[in-house]
């Protein structure tokens, strides 16, 4: 948690004086008892009301200047508490986005959502209480038997057997608590990712008529969570009681002892009373030394999963920000003997991929389900890492350019279409902040979006739902399409982009990509990743994976003579397409 304390820095006020002001508080408490006690053998024993009313007005005095000291002490520590998870969710949410696609696969979204949210809301509370209770209640407990010393120190024993009797009570149930509030912080990321597959998969789970059983996995992780809360409360419920008797039988302890201490004179019946007053102070402060020891315990657990975000270095990052300088004649875009695999997996996603694609040229991706295209691709943006070989855009290596210029260069529809809450025009210009109503039109009417976005009310500026959800599928594909093209990027690449269009929306599309592309300066190298073979049919060049591996490059022509793999796909689709007609 040491490590955090950079984030309190431009708090250094606030840090500095809710301490001070909750110490001032505290030493006013310890006032009132010795206060009480002299109302009570002066003023009542003597019958003197106007030095009581003298008294009690002292009383309200301190109380009225606590409470001022207080609420200074809460504001200070409620705008640090604050302040610091603004700064450190702000850091987090940074540090995630610097992040490559491999480091966020292995910890899992719902894990990072639930660290940025509820594990900084720990910290943050952590904070709030170092400010308020971390000086007070300490100092209570010190005070307290300090005082109760100075009335009587044969009385005073009193104290120095009961307080090791709480701490030992507090001991013996936190023990056995803390270690419990590592496990429920898991237990909450089981929760939140059963909760985010549920609400993302909603329409999936209506569609198979899977309510009960999800709501049946939600209710086991629930209850499991439930199970290990329960049985930290028990133990936890000890507390109160072990502390209370120990407090209570010392109180009948002063009571008892302190009545033969007033027979004797050696003290007075308000002393007494102040006796009492202490031992509880002490009761209240132990009980919440007890609470901040759950709370810092819980702060730790949540320390060490934020920190474990913080302290994750990207494995991609850029060697320089400087621009490169693209060669000459060389491919626009090559694979060089690359194989890759995904971080922990034991074998090869790819194997021995080697092919090029000149300017303007258009590339074909085809085969079966999990055979790697959408790996392959992701390569090309530097999204993963090649584990041996080479990709290389202008002659130069991928990892060679800064990633801002690198990734400029590339325009990319995903498998899945994301689009984001806000305009319609603001989702187009995402790829080109500067970008002309022309310019989004012109992208638009290549995608064959053009036609609907007309018929919204408001055009451009309607309002896209969070994840598009006012949209169809297929508006959806369009629309990422549109954005891809905007900007005019040196290299497109549509990753099975077509899959929720008709073939003859797809046919249109094709058609109209290619004229976009070669009206283009030096011409736009386009990618298409697909499992129907009419889609890539006219391509360039057809790249075609098996497994992982290249088994087939060339044209339809060439792959239906020489592809046995080519071959399978493309008559099985044509014979599926002829039977339907």
């Amino acid at each position: 948690m040491l490590k955090f304390i950079k984030y309190l820095k431009q708090f250094r006020k606030e840090v500095f004086i809710g301490p001070v002001f909750k110490l001032t508080e505290a030493i006013f408490e310890l006032i009132v008892p010795l206060v009480m006690a002299k109302i009570i053998d002066i003023g009542i024993a003597n019958g003197d009301k106007a030095y009581v009313l003298k008294m009690g007005g002292v009383m309200v005095l301190l109380g009225l200047v606590g409470l001022g000291c207080a609420l200074i002490c809460q504001y200070c520590a409620a705008k640090a508490s604050q302040g610091f998870g603004t700064v450190v969710r702000s850091e987090m949410f940074r540090h995630i986005n610097s992040l490559s696609h491999g480091e966020i696969d292995q910890i899992g979204t719902p894990s990072l959502i639930t660290r940025i949210t509820n594990d900084v809301n720990q910290l943050q509370l952590a904070v709030a209480m170092l400010i308020r209770l971390v000086v007070r209640a300490p100092f209570l407990v010190i005070g307290a038997t300090v005082m109760a010393v100075a009335i009587d120190w044969k009385l005073a024993c009193i104290f120095f057997i009961a307080s090791p009797l709480v701490a030992l009570a507090l001991y013996l149930v936190m023990s056995r608590s803390v270690p419990f509030y590592r496990i429920i912080q898991r237990k909450l990321d089981r929760i939140s990712l059963i909760t985010r597959e549920n609400l993302s998969g909603v329409r999936v789970i209506r569609a198979f008529s899977r309510q009960q059983q999800e709501k049946e996995r939600f209710l086991e992780a629930s209850t499991d969570q439930m199970e290990i809360s329960i049985a930290v409360g028990k133990i936890s419920a000890l507390l109160n009681p072990l502390t209370s008797t120990v407090i209570n039988l010392a109180i009948v302890a002063v009571v008892w002892f302190g009545g033969f201490r007033v027979n004797v004179g050696g003290m007075t019946q308000g002393e007494v009373i102040a006796f009492v007053n202490y031992l509880n102070q002490i009761l209240v402060a132990m009980i919440v030394v007890a609470n901040l020891v759950v709370i810092f315990t819980k702060a730790a657990a949540s320390a060490s999963r934020v920190n474990e975000v913080l302290e994750m270095e990207p494995s991609i990052i850029s060697k320089t920000v400087t621009p490169v300088q693209e060669k000459e004649n060389a491919p626009k875009l090559s694979f060089d003997a690359v194989d890759f695999a995904y971080p922990d997996a034991g074998d090869y996603s790819l194997t021995g991929i080697s092919f090029e694609a000149a300017k303007g040229q258009t590339v074909g991706i085809i085969g079966g389900t999990g055979c790697g295209k959408s790996t392959l691709v992701n390569l090309i943006p530097r999204f993963y890492e090649v584990s041996n070989g080479a990709v290389k855009v202008d002659g130069v290596d991928v990892r060679e350019y800064p990633l801002s210029q690198l990734r400029g260069k590339i325009g990319i529809v995903p498998q899945k279409a994301v689009l984001f809450s806000g305009t319609l025009r603001k989702n187009m210009q995402w790829h080109h902040e500067d970008a002309t109503d022309e310019e989004i039109w012109e992208a638009l009417e290549v995608a064959q979006a053009a036609e609907f976005v007309r018929k919204m009310p408001d055009g451009l500026d309607t309002m896209i739902l969070q994840g598009g959800k006012n949209l169809s599928g297929g508006q959806k594909q369009r629309l990422t399409i549109a954005r891809a093209l905007v900007g005019s990027p040196e290299i497109l690449i549509l990753d099975d982009s077509a899959s929720a269009l008709d073939f003859a929306t797809d046919a249109a599309l094709r058609q109209a990509i290619a004229r976009f592309c070669s009206e283009r300066e030096n011409g736009v190298t386009v990618l298409i990743i697909s499992q129907r073979a009419n889609t890539v049919r006219y391509a360039d060049k057809i790249v075609v994976l098996d497994d992982g591996k290249t088994v087939g490059i060339g044209t339809h022509e060439q792959l239906l003579e020489s592809c046995e793999e080519y071959r399978e796909i493309y008559w099985s689709q044509n014979e599926m397409e002829g039977a339907r007609e």
